[in-house]
């Protein structure tokens, strides 16, 4: 998409986004940066966090050697929106970022913010309309999703079927009473040996399945989930799930552990979350990726690969930088 207008520039932005952002402030890249992205930060309303939104913009576009950028601040707040603008502006041409263009849009007009030298100027904007914009017929016709905001974008990750989870934590109680069973020596305390062969049972268990799911798309049914998220409670296992993702099948784990996050049990939903994290993120979908980052840190407030990844996202890493572990090297089945 070529924009050539701030109408393009506000229709370009719920495509590469995946929803309509409100009260925020996006960030195009443009030009000849090392790696282009798309960053979305909420739009504080207290002046005094305006510098900490420009210091993690100014962070990314660094990294990255960004030399342009369009600046949209999604806003009905005239001060606030210009007043964030004028500072990450600043920030950024100081550290030799070009900013293209600057605008302000509050759902019905757009307005320019490019040259603005008056206090909360200006007062008069143009009319927009998204919804009837050729990049959005065309993002439709391109099968692109695109959805009403962030929020809908969160709750997208909600299971709205409690027969669904009841039937999920049924599984993974069954799932729990074997381990159990096969890590107890029938004579009293727990074998360790014991319970170490059930984990590489379950580890080539979990390798199995999530490869047929690629394969063929087929729904994990209840037991299977229930099983799955048991598994994974040891990060051995769910290391055997992360190292089956590619950057070619990342939107097919996306589709698996999207499914898996909406029929998880509450407390066993962070290593799921996570790996939808993942593999959204290594599919070039850092909103999803954000969101799935909540979902397991509401649940593991701690969770390792989700503080890896929310550092990943804050600093705008490529997908292409990350390289899968070769089975071999699996904790799980090291000799």
């Amino acid at each position: 998409m070529k924009a050539k207008s701030p109408a393009d520039l506000l229709a370009i932005v719920p495509a590469a986004l995946g929803f309509h952002p409100e009260d925020s402030l996006v960030l195009l890249t443009l030009g000849g940066a090392t790696n282009r992205f798309h960053a979305r930060l909420d739009l504080p309303r207290d002046p005094a966090l305006f510098g900490a939104v420009a210091e993690s913009l100014l962070s990314a576009t660094s990294r990255h050697r960004v030399d342009r950028c369009v600046l949209v601040a999604y806003t009905d707040d005239q001060c606030a929106g210009q007043g964030l603008v004028d500072v990450v502006r600043d920030a950024l041409e100081e550290d030799g970022v070009r900013v293209v263009e600057a605008i302000r849009a509050d759902g019905e007009r757009w307005y320019s913010l490019t040259g603005c030298t008056g206090p909360c100027c200006p007062a008069d904007g143009t009319p927009y309309d998204v919804a009837s914009h050729p990049f959005t017929a065309q993002a439709v016709l391109d099968g692109q999703v695109t959805l009403g905001s962030r929020q809908e974008l969160v709750d997208s990750l909600i299971g709205t079927d409690p027969d669904a989870v009841e039937a999920v934590g049924e599984g993974a109680d069954e799932a729990m009473r074997r381990f159990q069973a096969s890590a107890r020596h029938p004579l009293g305390p727990p074998a360790p040996e014991a319970a170490r062969r059930h984990l590489v049972q379950e580890g080539q268990w979990v390798a199995e399945r999530v490869r047929r799911f690629l394969a063929d798309g087929e729904a994990l049914d209840p037991a299977e989930v229930g099983r799955l998220l048991v598994g994974m409670v040891a990060i051995e296992i769910r290391d055997v799930a992360w190292a089956e993702m590619t950057r070619e099948n990342a939107d097919r784990h996306v589709d698996l552990w999207r499914d898996v996050v909406r029929r998880s049990p509450y407390d066993l939903m962070a290593a799921p979350a996570a790996l939808l994290g993942f593999a959204a993120w290594l599919s070039g979908d850092g909103a999803l990726a954000w969101c799935a980052v909540e979902r397991c840190q509401d649940v593991e407030p701690d969770y390792r690969l989700a503080a890896l990844l929310t550092d990943a996202l804050a600093g705008a890493v490529p997908p292409s930088s990350w390289q899968p572990v070769p089975r071999e090297e699996l904790t799980l089945f090291a000799s």
